[in-house]
């Protein structure tokens, strides 16, 4: 699939209240992000390099330089005006005076024939003698959007002051609606349910939510470009043979981390048995357990250069045991369990009884599954500190899908021991009553705060760029909750049953028995928050608006 370059334009402008950012929703036809709030924005135009002869500014060599660009830096800016122009009817041009243009000038007549293409911007800046100050966007951010989705963007995010006297305006084809917020207005809509974001735009607002004015974010954006992220493929080997890797492959962030000079020596598979070094004293060793719910494997992590910490010793393996006290030299102080799902905790009690370790974690609770013969020496609570050879863990209450689910935290290192909470390439499963919809996403919401600079999972290889991974995981559950107030909107009051073949109609009628226990779990999280209800039968509804 080619990925076409793109680019959107973030308006920004000051109020009493504060700074406010133009959001406007996609229409629910659209292939890409159905019903979304995005910033205005869309794929680069051949004519762009055209609109070059009516800019002013810097040069295209200068922008291109700060885009990390070898050359069309500008272009992307032109498009970012154009599109803006399209979508929000906001022309962000100058006259002949050099100054910017307000809503009574004549080219808003031909808005219109621009978003039809009948009209270039160029041409539209010709006819009306306007320039194109590039002076006043800045560079913000760059997000290529990852394999899966059914279009894939190259975008250069930039920001601008919207001018005075144009008013905002959907252009009612691609977008339905528009709206100025705040940006922290915008987030609590988003974690409330009440607004579809995607994950540019939460990193996007997330930035502007730290400005109070719109002088102090442009200084901001001007003075400080993105830093470069790898985007190109890198090396690495599989069964002992050279491959490629693509960006948003599996192993890619690993490789990129543990090789940087792209030499090719990091494993593009994960092997049971087979350590890997991931930072200074912090080893992966991946149990010989893989599965439809454990993939390659539970990971189990080693702590230390000469004593040792075991976090998630993994199932009660034989082989797996003996691996660990080989790379160990059985000099094990502490086993560290995330929580007691079987391939997690049993092998504890076992390491306990061989090197007389001390057991950290939560008990069991009464749900199916649980390692119900764990015991832990010391139960951590919340934000309690842990010390190993390798630096500090930070222990964080996760639940979600577990109620005893805790993540630990390498401070030093900023490496994430994710446990089952977040998982490469799998949908954590959330399965009530143990398992809570509500919990897991403010405990997701919770981690964003944290220092995290990598992702170590349970299942799977390292994942890069923390934040990104979580934006993920809460928009993929709140664009689902979504679907599922819809479907009780039209069919309700239903059953599971019946919600579950509207909700979760791109699932294979096959899975739809598990996807009814992600259904009742969202349907639990709408309860709590009044929005839902079931009743006496067992059907579910809309909950009533309580009557002020």
């Amino acid at each position: 699939m080619d990925i076409r370059p793109a680019a959107t334009l973030v308006l920004t402008r000051d109020t009493e209240n504060g700074l406010e950012v133009l959001l406007l929703q996609r229409t629910w036809d659209a292939v890409f992000l159905p019903g979304y709030f995005v910033f205005p924005g869309g794929a680069v135009d051949d004519q762009e390099l055209l609109g070059r002869r009516h800019a002013t500014g810097p040069a295209d060599s200068d922008i291109s330089q700060t885009m990390s660009l070898d050359e069309g830096g500008a272009d992307y800016m032109l498009s970012a005006i154009r599109e803006c122009f399209e979508e929000a009817g906001i022309l962000l041009a100058t006259d002949a005076s050099g100054a910017l243009i307000d809503g009574a000038h004549p080219a808003h007549r031909e808005r219109e024939a621009v978003f039809k293409g009948e009209t270039s911007l160029a041409e539209l800046c010709q006819r009306h003698g306007l320039q194109l100050p590039l002076d006043r966007l800045a560079y913000l951010s760059h997000w290529v959007t990852p394999p899966g989705p059914p279009r894939r963007f190259d975008t250069r995010f930039f920001v601008a002051v919207a001018p005075e006297g144009q008013p905002a305006s959907h252009d009612g084809v691609e977008t339905i609606a528009h709206a100025w917020l705040s940006p922290a207005r915008a987030l609590e809509d988003h974690r409330q349910g009440h607004r579809l974001l995607g994950l540019p735009t939460l990193r996007t607002l997330r930035v502007l939510s730290e400005f109070d004015t719109t002088a102090a974010l442009m200084r901001y954006a001007h003075a400080n470009p993105p830093e470069p992220r790898p985007s190109q493929p890198w090396p690495a080997l599989k069964k002992g043979q050279p491959v490629t890797l693509e960006p948003g492959a599996p192993a890619y962030d690993e490789a990129v981390r543990l090789d940087p000079e792209g030499e090719g020596q990091t494993r593009a598979e994960i092997l049971p048995g087979e350590p890997v070094t991931l930072g200074a004293g912090v080893r992966r060793l991946t149990a010989p357990n893989p599965g439809l719910m454990t993939g390659p494997g539970t990971n189990t992590y080693l702590l230390g250069f000469e004593r040792f910490t075991v976090i998630d010793p993994g199932p009660d393996h034989p082989g797996h045991i003996e691996r660990l006290l080989e790379l160990t030299g059985g000099v094990i102080d502490q086993v560290v369990v995330t929580h007691t799902h079987m391939d997690h905790s049993p092998a504890a009690q076992t390491l306990k009884a061989r090197t007389g370790c001390r057991v950290f974690g939560w008990p069991a609770p009464e749900a199916p599954g649980h390692d119900r013969a764990f015991r832990a020496d010391d139960e951590p609570s919340h934000g309690d500190l842990i010390v190993t050879e390798a630096g500090v863990l930070r222990t964080l209450h996760t639940p979600g899908h577990a109620s005893n689910h805790l993540c630990f935290l390498l401070l030093e290192q900023g490496i994430l021991f994710s446990g089952d909470h977040i998982m490469q390439g799998s949908t954590v499963v959330i399965n009530p009553p143990d398992g809570d919809m509500k919990a897991y996403l403010e405990s997701l919401y919770d981690l964003l705060a944290e220092p995290i600079r990598v992702i170590a999972p349970a299942h799977g290889f390292l994942m890069a760029q923390p934040e990104a991974v979580i934006d993920y995981l809460i928009t993929h559950r709140l664009s689902r909750e979504h679907k599922v107030v819809r479907s009780l909107g039209q069919h309700g009051p239903a059953a599971l049953a019946t919600l579950v073949r509207h909700a979760y109609d791109d699932v294979p009628d096959a899975l739809h028995g598990v996807a009814q226990r992600s259904l009742l779990a969202h349907l639990l999280k709408l309860a709590q928050e009044n929005r839902a209800r079931q009743d006496a039968e067992g059907l579910w509804q809309i909950a009533p608006t309580p009557r002020h």
